[in-house]
């Protein structure tokens, strides 16, 4: 289970990154229809700040990740 979120918060990341490079740059045309931002039509015009809550969902998901790996740790 802590491997799953450790790739998830990883993936989160990624997208979070990788769409707001590409929303302010224009960067990776070949990966627009792969970033999580352009693929949900409610995030029309709201991109970037979508990018950004997804990217800090990914680092608090990281950090999730890592304080129940030293809980188990632990035990």
């Amino acid at each position: 289970m802590k491997g799953l979120l450790h790739v998830l918060a990883w993936l989160l990341i990624f997208q979070g990154l990788g769409g707001l490079l590409n929303t302010v740059f224009g960067w990776w045309r070949w990966a627009h229809d792969l970033l999580l931002v352009n693929i949900l039509p409610f995030l029309d015009g709201y991109e970037v700040f979508a990018a950004i809550v997804i990217g800090v969902l990914g680092v608090a998901l990281a950090a999730a990740s890592g304080s129940a790996r030293k809980a188990a740790d632990r035990t």
